[in-house]
């Protein structure tokens, strides 16, 4: 990095909660969030993560509201598109990649192992995680790896070597979740010792209830931290936002504050790889 050169940092917003509080707040149809998207895209966000919905905010197969939304997003902002493959639910391990097969999708995540969840256990099994990859080199998309516990970066070789999964990809440290890794600077710190010199990672803090981990993210090197309802709707103890914007706009502010500068969308399909048209 040159003297005097801000490093650029992205910030990515999931818009869509489960289980938000109150649940008149979380944007659920087609219109509302992309309401909230493109009003997070103008206060900074490079990037949004959205799972395929109905309008109950049921996961399923079905892209008839998942593309719509694409199509009121896509006619005011050039915000990099990221479809999730996970999330807890009964779907096919087919049907739960179905976001990849609506072009505009630039990104998706990519879990890498199993997890604890609470009282339940988020399965992804070797042999799924090597079908999803395989759907996404087919259409030229990159992965973002979810980590939730230290076993699963032995994964990534693992794929390397079988030369199963394609290049660019990034980390994303899920930290928080109920029975996975905790969200401690100690837990990066632990995952930042696999990563090769100048690998690119970020970091998500699952029921936050401030954005020091966050911030704690950005000054040990992410390029990415993720803020939105489906991760929290807190921003420091006791104070909830009532939308996404507010989140976003509150993360920029820390950002800038720290002495670095928010990624546009472009600049952060260059920071991540990206060389698909959106």
């Amino acid at each position: 990095m040159e003297s005097g050169t801000r490093r650029k940092i992205i910030v990515a917003v999931a818009p869509v909660g489960v289980g938000t509080k109150p649940p008149s707040i979380n944007p659920l149809s087609p219109e509302e969030v992309a309401r909230e998207v493109v009003s997070c895209a103008k206060a900074g966000a490079g990037m949004v993560h959205l799972h395929v919905r109905d309008r109950a905010g049921t996961q399923t197969e079905d892209l008839a509201v998942f593309s719509k939304t694409l199509d009121l997003i896509r006619e005011a902002s050039d915000i990099i598109i990221q479809g999730s493959t996970g999330g807890l639910s009964t779907l096919s391990l087919e049907e739960r990649c179905v976001s990849l097969n609506d072009p505009r999708v630039e990104v998706a995540s990519l879990n890498m192992g199993s997890a604890n969840f609470g009282e339940q256990v988020y399965i992804n099994a070797l042999p799924d995680i090597r079908y999803w990859a395989r759907r996404m080199a087919e259409e030229k998309v990159v992965p973002e790896l979810e980590v939730f516990e230290g076993g699963m970066m032995e994964n990534v070789p693992l794929l390397l070597k079988e030369n199963l999964l394609p290049r660019p990809f990034y980390y994303n440290f899920a930290l928080g979740f109920p029975g996975a890794l905790p969200a401690r600077p100690a837990s990066l710190s632990f995952l930042l010792s696999f990563l090769s010199p100048g690998a690119v990672w970020g970091a998500i803090h699952h029921g936050m209830q401030d954005f020091a981990l966050l911030a704690c993210a950005v000054a040990m090197g992410a390029s990415h931290i993720r803020v939105g309802f489906e991760d929290s709707v807190y921003f420091a103890p006791g104070e909830a936002a009532t939308t996404n914007l507010a989140l976003v706009e509150k993360i920029v502010s820390l950002v800038l504050a720290m002495g670095f500068d928010i990624a546009t969308p472009s600049e952060a399909r260059n920071i991540l790889g990206i060389r698909k048209s959106s």
